[in-house]
């Protein structure tokens, strides 16, 4: 996306936020500006304990929701992101919660984000050491569902991976 490779090079695009068209921009390197009167005024960011960019918006002089956060509304201007609960997540690639510059932002499943950088001592999520052999589990409803125990920590991960494929 043309969008994704401007925000690496430093370069500005502005979008309307969708639901605050005429009232509020937002653009790919993560800034939010409000359009009142013809004039444009620069929304200051602020970090909450979530250690997030968040900003407040308002709309017929109410304020709408409190904390958006910044990531959100730029995955949904520039990657037509919709939210759906934890159905897809916006996630920081480098890790870096205070990163929102469009190209570090991805859309991912719930279970994607909180298992991407899950890697284990073994290196594979799902998988663990016993003894000579490996074992491996996966948790579905907050129930855990052992899979088997593998000769080999790939052999493991495989199961793992075909699992998750299937509730995926």
């Amino acid at each position: 996306m043309i969008y994704k490779l401007l925000s690496r090079l430093g370069i500005e695009v502005w979008k309307d936020i969708p639901e605050y068209e005429g009232h509020y921009k937002v653009s790919n390197l993560g800034n939010v500006r409000s359009i009142k009167f013809n004039k444009i005024k620069q929304i200051k960011n602020f970090s909450s304990r979530s250690k997030r960019l968040k900003v407040d918006l308002y709309k017929n002089g109410k304020k709408t929701k409190k904390n958006h956060r910044v990531s959100v509304l730029v995955a949904e201007a520039f990657l037509n992101h919709k939210r759906c609960g934890y159905k897809k997540v916006v996630d920081h690639i480098d890790n870096n919660p205070l990163n929102d510059y469009l190209y570090n932002l991805q859309l991912l499943t719930h279970r994607e984000n909180i298992s991407k950088n899950a890697k284990n001592k073994v290196g594979y999520t799902g998988v663990q050491k016993a003894r000579k052999k490996y074992t491996s589990k996966i948790y579905i409803n907050n129930k855990q569902i052992y899979l088997g125990t593998f000769e080999t920590a790939e052999e493991a991960s495989q199961a793992y991976q075909k699992e998750l494929k299937k509730i995926l």
